[in-house]
């Protein structure tokens, strides 16, 4: 079984990551949908295994990708700050994009409101924030990944 943790939007405030962190290990792979805001170093210290990272809104002078593409078992998998995709109304443009590149499983966040929508062909995730909440009751929120021995991604979204 792999392990993977997906976190959005900590904001240079990296008190509940770490926590987060050292909850979930062992994982196999961290994945942050950007708003760093300069912690890169931190988070893929403290992660201890790979890290994909994307640039947010906020993260003004930043040297990581706007886009990743990339692999994870049998998922084809695009990850994004989503800002650019007007996510903070809906999801229906960042699905309409990830079907139209092809993709499995599309992560973002931006809206700070975690989500795991199965829509067909495309599967979109949106860990929320550790930092500044804006579901429902205000809790930091992530998602863990598994992917089991038949290659079968399941998500969960957690509060802290």
């Amino acid at each position: 079984m792999k392990r993977v943790l997906i976190v959005s939007d900590t904001h240079r405030r990296n008190e509940n990551y770490l926590t987060v962190v050292n909850r979930c290990k062992p994982l196999d792979m961290v994945i942050h949908c950007g708003d760093i805001e300069g912690s890169e170093y931190v988070i893929m210290e403290a992660a201890g295994c790979p890290v994909e990272m994307v640039m947010g809104n906020n993260d003004f002078f930043s040297d990581l990708p706007r886009e990743r593409e990339f692999t994870l078992g049998k998922y084809h998998i695009w990850l994004t700050h989503g800002h650019n995709y007007l996510v903070s109304m809906s999801n229906e443009t960042i699905k309409q994009e990830a079907r139209a590149r092809g993709i499995d499983i599309v992560m973002f966040g931006h809206s700070h409101r975690p989500v795991v929508e199965y829509d067909n062909d495309v599967i979109a995730i949106n860990p929320g924030s550790l930092t500044y909440p804006r579901q429902e009751g205000r809790k930091p929120s992530y998602i863990l990944m598994e992917i089991d021995e038949s290659g079968e991604a399941h998500f969960t979204i957690n509060y802290l």
